[in-house]
């Protein structure tokens, strides 16, 4: 009789789990709240600045956002910030190890070689990092790179500021000789290069006699140097500034001298309302909601990830309004369309030169080694292919129309 007592109370309790499970099985619930996610799991996030910088909040959002949608409670998420791109990035993968982490993430270029190095150390957790070089090439099972296509989203940036170019050459503001864009970029990286170089040709596919000149700070955060390359800009005569930089040192600088600008990672319309136009930026949400979801379940993560619109993982703000010209928004809505069906190509090679010659062929180095030896063939079918041979970007051309005030490599 006891045997049979105990075999009937084993049964109701595995009814009872499976019960339980089906309740938890990843759908809503009719309220409507996030799902239930595995207790056990834990991702950790490593970041090189703090919400003071555009480009960390961007990803610190972006955390929450997904980590909060999927049910993550507070314990299983831990963020680390204000790290350098030093060792200080392995001792903190490590430490997010120790503490129980099945996935570690982080954001900048320079913590690739410590987050390669706790790889090869932890091989039981999963190591992904935004904007790096090697996950394709080192093959191994738990290390991997992201970016998305966000010079389609700088594109679509410079529509807006080529729009707002001829509104003040129509004007009388300037002529259209005068139609100089100024650009504060961090590094001369290929990053930063695709980046200013599509949002010029967006500009240029709106204001054919628009030129460029790219002042570099030699830092993605420093909010003093970025203010003293956009003066320095201005004094040059640029009538609009954007940048590739994470800080307010541009805008703040753009809006004391009432020049348009275009920002990066997020809207600075309420600091900058009389100057702002609009910006472009990556959103994370979508590939830590599929890092996470791809580790709970013990599926394979992506070794190269790069999305775009489709997958919302490239985003404009809102359109100022008050600043950007009449019918920038519709503007920007159709060539969106135009990029995501392919009839637009951000580097179709019969809309830029370098030293005067349309390119039919180049290599790039995609597959990165000590001696940065271009070895991959990037152009075909009449455009440069970014980002399709690995995630982040590589196109590194110098092209005719932008001049550079210095290099900071």
């Amino acid at each position: 009789m006891k045997k049979l007592i105990s075999l009937l109370t084993v049964a109701a309790m595995l009814i009872a789990s499976v019960c339980m499970l089906s309740a938890c099985g990843g759908e809503k619930t009719e309220g409507g709240e996030a799902p239930a996610a595995n207790a056990d799991f834990k991702i950790g996030f490593i970041y090189l600045h703090d919400e003071n910088s555009t480009y960390d909040k961007n990803f610190l959002d972006a955390a929450t956002e997904a980590t909060e949608a999927l049910g993550l409670k507070p314990e299983q998420v831990i963020f680390k910030t204000n790290i350098p791109e030093g060792n200080e990035c392995y001792e903190a993968a490590a430490d997010l190890v120790d503490q129980g982490c099945n996935v570690v993430f982080a954001n900048s270029f320079g913590h690739e070689p410590y987050m390669l190095k706790a790889a090869k150390e932890f091989p039981e957790v999963q190591f992904c990092h935004a904007t790096g070089t090697t996950a394709h090439t080192e093959n191994l099972p738990n290390f991997h790179n992201a970016f998305a296509s966000i010079y389609e989203g700088r594109y679509l940036a410079g529509i807006a500021a080529g729009m707002k170019l001829n509104e003040m050459i129509e004007s009388g503001k300037i002529t259209a000789d005068q139609a100089k864009m100024g650009y504060v970029g961090a590094y001369t990286y290929a990053e930063v290069i695709s980046g200013y170089t599509s949002f010029y040709l967006g500009a240029k596919s709106v204001c054919p006699s628009v030129t460029m000149e790219v002042q570099f700070t030699g830092s993605w955060y420093d909010e003093a140097l970025e203010k003293e390359a956009a003066t320095k800009l201005l004094s040059n005569k640029c009538v609009l500034i954007s940048q590739h930089a994470d800080s307010m040192g541009a805008p703040t600088a753009c809006e004391n001298a009432g020049v348009p600008n275009v920002s990066y990672n997020g809207s600075t319309q309420s600091a900058c309302p009389n100057t702002f136009i609009v910006s472009s930026r990556i959103d994370w949400a979508p590939y830590f909601k599929y890092i996470i979801e791809a580790a709970q379940k013990g599926e394979t993560i992506a070794v190269d990830w790069c999305e775009g619109f489709e997958a919302g993982s490239v985003k404009l703000t809102d359109v100022n309004e008050a600043v950007a010209a009449k019918g920038t928004k519709e503007a920007i809505e159709e060539a969106k369309a135009k990029l995501i069906s392919g009839e637009i190509k951000v580097f179709d090679t019969t809309t830029f030169t370098v030293e005067g010659k349309a390119l039919d062929s180049y290599k790039a180095d995609v597959d990165t080694d000590a001696d940065y030896e271009k070895d991959t063939e990037v152009i075909a079918d009449g455009y440069f292919h970014e980002s399709e041979y690995r995630s982040a970007p590589y196109f590194d051309l110098q092209i005719d129309g932008i001049t550079l005030l210095n290099s900071m490599f």
